[in-house]
């Protein structure tokens, strides 16, 4: 989930009363929805409506496919024409590819190629050697990324993504513009500056991120490594982090079946204790990692969605992030939705990719 320093900063800073009015738990599409994103050209052509489904209309991915990249046999859902405009759907945690369960379809009957990967230690993404250390800094898994745009002939991308999806797309479009057409990011800006999160946070900020701290235990760390209490454990975050979305067993079971992989835990574990200095990351990521502290700003075109009931969301409506996006910008707060925003809010999601990519 989010940097609790980004949040930390903003604190203070206002309820984010500018949150946009829409029926998000029926999938309503943004405010901006038909209309040109602010700085679009006055003679470009009308963005495309994404019509309104309603959340949960789409249960299953037709197929996933595996591809070697990287280090990784990577799993990926590919739904849309095999020559259109390519999108990176990217999840957090505790979620998977079912995020986009209903974004995915939307995007893909606009014409969009739609790629939707498991993160490493997700479903059916797996390791190629035993040997591979199963650490999680975060450029590993932007490579990880860049990987897998590599293998499938990808040069450019939008990326689209929510927690350590958004994590993974700012870095990309930080490090490597050149292979980011347009970004989407929820949350904002949420490249981890390590020196940043060794210092406390405010107390309600200490609070949400509970389970970073359990993790750094000993009982966490069992917990984890066993199947039934990690599945416990993550269907709990879900009621905590999205209060309004009533989902059903059937819905967390698909996405818990994500959380099965053999590596999962070890993935987990080792991205929340990097994240506070507990662990050390591999050497060969140092080089980015000291890029990425320096906080470097982003300046493809960027929407960013703020989800007004994750307790994550920066108060401010964007502003504790807004310097870091130096490009083409709007953002987008989202009124009773949390955390898992596109799948609590698909058309709303994926009118933004629309728009974005219209920027």
């Amino acid at each position: 989930m989010i940097n609790r320093r980004t949040f930390s900063k903003a604190v203070g800073l206002g309820t984010g009363a500018a949150a946009v009015s829409l029926a998000g738990l029926q999938g309503g599409a943004s405010a901006a929805t038909g209309s040109r994103p602010s700085g679009a050209g006055p003679t470009s052509a009308p963005i495309p409506v994404v019509p309104t489904i309603t959340p949960g209309t789409h249960t299953s991915f037709p197929t996933i496919k595996q591809v070697k990249a990287g280090v990784l046999d990577v799993g990926y859902a590919e739904l849309g024409p095999a020559r259109g405009p390519v999108v990176f759907l990217l999840h957090g945690w505790p979620y998977d590819i079912h995020s986009f369960v209903d974004v995915a379809p939307l995007l893909a009957d606009q014409g969009y190629r739609v790629i939707v990967p498991y993160l490493r230690g997700h479903g059916s993404t797996s390791f190629l050697s035993r040997h591979t250390p199963r650490t999680a800094e975060q450029s590993a898994i932007a490579l990880d990324i860049i990987a897998l745009m590599d293998a499938l002939k990808i040069p450019k991308a939008v990326f689209a993504g929510f927690d350590w999806g958004s994590r993974t797309a700012d870095i990309i479009a930080a490090l490597w513009p050149e292979r980011v057409k347009a970004l989407l990011s929820t949350s904002g800006y949420l490249i981890t500056n390590i020196k940043a999160q060794l210092e406390p946070a405010a107390p309600a900020v200490e609070h949400n991120w509970w389970y970073q701290w359990y993790f750094a235990s000993e009982r966490g760390k069992k917990a984890m490594e066993n199947e039934d209490e990690r599945i416990a454990l993550c269907r709990y975050t879900w009621t905590l982090v999205s209060p309004n979305w009533n989902f059903s067993d059937a819905v967390f079971a698909r996405t818990a079946e994500a959380f099965k992989n053999p590596d999962y835990a070890s993935i987990v574990l080792f991205n929340y204790r990097w994240r506070i200095g507990l662990v050390e990351g591999q050497k060969r990521f140092d080089r980015y990692e000291k890029q990425l502290a320096a906080q470097p700003p982003i300046g493809v075109p960027t929407i960013t969605l703020d989800a007004a009931l994750d307790p994550f969301t920066p108060p401010g409506d964007g502003s504790a992030y807004r310097t870091h996006f130096t490009g083409r910008y709007e953002h987008r707060t989202i009124a009773n939705i949390g955390h898992n925003l596109p799948q609590e809010a698909p058309t709303t999601f994926a009118q933004a990719v629309v728009d974005v990519d219209h920027l």
